[in-house]
């Protein structure tokens, strides 16, 4: 695979990886009140706190990450926030029947997304990034 068709993959990767956290970033901003209220009902410390974090990292490192500007510091914080929020909102081994499997089934899916953080922290943005075009010269 050529440098260029390497660089769309990462592209491309950026984009998947942060598409989720887009939405429901913008759906916590634009509702935040109960993401506040959400966050009480996990039992996270400090709810008003927690909720703007989700909301900064979910939507405003979410679009960094996507638009490749400090890249690989984002997408180590990005990873240690995706950890957290696995243990917090998922913890399926407090759980039975149906709630746990589903729970489970995201805890894993986090997990799955902190692999993809940390190889986009390792790879870098690559070429089509803001990354490239303002430190590569």
């Amino acid at each position: 695979m050529g440098d260029g068709s390497k660089d769309g993959v990462i592209l491309l990767s950026r984009i998947l990886l942060m598409v989720l956290f887009i939405i429901f970033g913008w759906m916590k901003l634009t509702s935040f009140g109960a993401t506040v209220s959400a966050m009480e009902g996990y039992g996270t410390p400090m709810p008003y706190l927690a909720a703007i974090i989700a909301v900064v990292v979910e939507f405003v490192f979410g679009i960094a990450l996507i638009l490749g500007i400090f890249t690989r510091p984002i997408a180590v914080i990005f990873a240690v926030y995706v950890l957290g929020t696995a243990f917090i909102g998922h913890p399926f081994w407090k759980m039975t029947g149906m709630e746990m499997m589903g729970n489970e089934i995201n805890f894993f899916k986090n997990i799955s997304i902190i692999g993809g953080l940390l190889l986009l922290a390792v790879t870098g943005a690559g070429r089509y990034s803001l990354d490239y075009k303002f430190f590569n010269k």
